[in-house]
């Protein structure tokens, strides 16, 4: 039962490891950012988050939509 722990633990350590090399190995390294807004190419593709696409759609509907005819 120990045994299997112990691999475990050094299973996840050499993953973790092999996940951080780019940062550990580059001066001022870090790892780049996931977020599809932060990401030059589905910028320049016009891919937005969805959060950012609900917000253009609802403020181009309060633009269609007269409150003051309600």
């Amino acid at each position: 039962m120990l045994q299997g722990i112990i691999i475990t633990i050094i299973t996840i350590a050499i993953c973790v490891a092999l996940l951080c090399v780019r940062i550990i190995l580059k001066k001022d390294g870090k790892f780049s950012s996931e977020h599809i807004s932060q990401n030059k190419r589905m910028r320049n593709d016009g891919i937005h988050c969805a959060t950012s696409q609900d917000r253009e759609a609802r403020k181009n509907a309060n633009k269609k939509l007269n409150v003051n005819q309600l």
